[in-house]
């Protein structure tokens, strides 16, 4: 399957679709026809990202197998999608614009492979994960080659300041995956350094897409600090988002094995927020920690307790809260179409199932 097939059937334009059949379903008309105006506003930006991600060298090594083994599994694209969506805000999406998209991309898959083989993932996407396949070692050096191509690209293009910030994102995203390892198994974990983790692992990658697509469209040093802060925002509602769907998400919609971060040591925001009102949740994650996999009396003594305290409501609560600060932070943006498009994708975040 192809990069541009793997999009149509998975990717981001399937993504805005279920989004907006979601929507239909909840009698969320509004957000529904934003989600078909954003559609309509990115489709060629994203078909243009798609095509430049075929250019990604190809070859018969373990490397470039275990690279395009993830590739070709197309994803949703969203941070692509924010650095289009960033630069339309400015002058448009240029081939500059592209190449960042491209970039941030394979930042990001490199960053999946390294956490399948930290966390001796299995599945990926649907399918079997890299490591699964070609091994562990295959998949490491896959991301880093990855990485290195992503960095090739920005420095081509030559956008100022977006090479020396994603230098800087990337130390930032490797030193809050230490922070996790550092915390993996312990119950006592706090809601600092969850967020401490949160913020540079998953919201630092957004808060490049957003800086680097106002970069490339032109947008002054206070607008990209704007996009910015929208970026951190939208990072850290989608991974409590993620959070939420790893004990209220289906499988075959997320793609992933449930209570996979439980499984890997890693305590999420529910997880946390019932240990806070629950004395009882304590022991019951000790008990799933130290058992080689969660039992199923376990996990529904566990799910029994999210419901009791609240605590998913309280997730998607607090990632409603950050998706309204970022649409607060691009306040003062000139309004049009790719503002209305960001708005659409910071509350669309908080409804996605997937």
């Amino acid at each position: 399957m192809s990069l541009i097939e793997a999009a149509r059937t998975g990717g981001s334009a399937d993504v805005l679709r279920t989004l907006r059949t979601v929507c239909d379903a909840r009698g969320l008309d509004g957000l529904a026809q934003r989600l078909a105006d954003l559609g309509d506003l990115v489709a060629w930006d994203m078909r243009d990202v798609n095509e430049a991600l075929e250019t990604v060298p190809r070859g018969e090594s373990l490397v470039h197998r275990s690279a395009h083994h993830l590739l070709e599994r197309g994803g949703k694209r969203l941070r692509p999608m924010c650095v289009a969506v960033a630069a339309r805000a400015g002058s448009g999406f240029s081939p500059a614009a592209r190449e960042l998209g491209v970039a941030v991309e394979l930042v990001h898959c490199a960053t999946l492979l390294h956490d399948d083989v930290v966390d001796l993932g299995d599945q990926r996407r649907g399918a079997p994960a890299a490591r699964a396949l070609y091994g562990n070692a295959a998949s490491i050096f896959a991301g880093d080659w990855l990485l290195v191509e992503a960095l090739q690209r920005v420095r081509r293009v030559g956008v100022p300041d977006t090479l020396d910030r994603l230098l800087a994102i990337i130390e930032e995203m490797i030193f809050a995956e230490s922070i996790q390892l550092e915390h993996r198994g312990r119950i006592d974990t706090s809601r600092e350094s969850y967020f401490r983790v949160v913020e540079g692992k998953t919201a630092a990658l957004f808060r490049w897409a957003t800086f680097a697509g106002a970069k490339a469209g032109g947008l002054d040093a206070a607008q990209a600090k704007a996009l910015e802060a929208y970026g951190l925002h939208l990072g850290v509602a989608f991974q409590l988002v993620d959070d939420l769907l790893d004990y209220a998400g289906e499988a075959a919609k997320t793609g992933k094995t449930a209570f996979a971060a439980l499984r890997e040591g890693k305590m999420t925001y529910p997880v946390l927020y019932a240990r806070e009102r629950d004395p009882l949740v304590r022991p019951l994650l000790e008990e799933i920690v130290a058992a080689p996999d969660v039992p199923p009396a376990l996990a529904g003594a566990l799910l029994q307790a999210l419901e009791r305290t609240e605590a998913l409501d309280a997730t998607r609560r607090l990632a409603a809260e950050h998706a309204e600060k970022a649409v607060e932070a691009i306040a003062g943006l000139p309004g049009g179409r790719a503002k209305d498009a960001l708005h659409t994708v910071a509350l669309a975040t908080i409804e996605r199932e997937r």
